[in-house]
């Protein structure tokens, strides 16, 4: 018997009371529809991070990290500004990269909803960029994060 992702991962996983609007930090994930190997091409997230990007800007974020796992996409973003809405960016972008994705091999890319966790104060924003960047390593993918293609930091760019 197989997993059941939407008792793993529920349809709607969003905090009741809570808005996502504003200038809060926030980690992401988003799984690929029925957990497909999908970013393993360099054109294929390369397209998605230049949507990521586009996306970020126009809706006021700031991505301080991602990593594209086979499966999976981690992110590390925080608004800019009063108006930056993690829902509106995050539905913005799946549809954008899932059109693209579709278009180009008639698949459908995205899981139909995607986790978040809500940085608190007291949470270091850099150790969730290092855990979002350890992940190639810990799943085997590779002995040093520096050498996997398809994650970026701010913080591991300056070192």
């Amino acid at each position: 018997m197989g997993l059941d992702l939407n008792r793993i991962f529920p349809k709607r996983p969003r905090l009741k009371d809570f808005d996502y609007i504003g200038t809060y930090a926030y980690f992401v994930t988003i799984l690929t529809k029925d957990r497909g190997a999908y970013f393993k091409e360099v054109e294929v997230v390369d397209s998605l991070v230049d949507i990521l990007t586009e996306k970020a800007k126009s809706e006021r974020f700031s991505v301080l990290a991602y990593c594209f796992m086979p499966d999976h996409l981690h992110l590390l973003v925080v608004g800019e500004d009063d108006q930056s809405d993690l829902k509106r960016f995050i539905g913005l972008f799946k549809q954008k990269s899932g059109y693209w994705f579709k278009k180009k091999y008639n698949e459908n890319l995205w899981h139909i909803s995607y986790y978040d966790h809500v940085l608190r104060k007291e949470e270091s924003i850099e150790d969730v960029a290092r855990y979002i960047l350890d992940n190639p390593v810990r799943r085997g993918l590779v002995s040093d994060c520096k050498e996997y293609t398809f994650s970026w930091s701010f913080w591991r760019d300056q070192s």
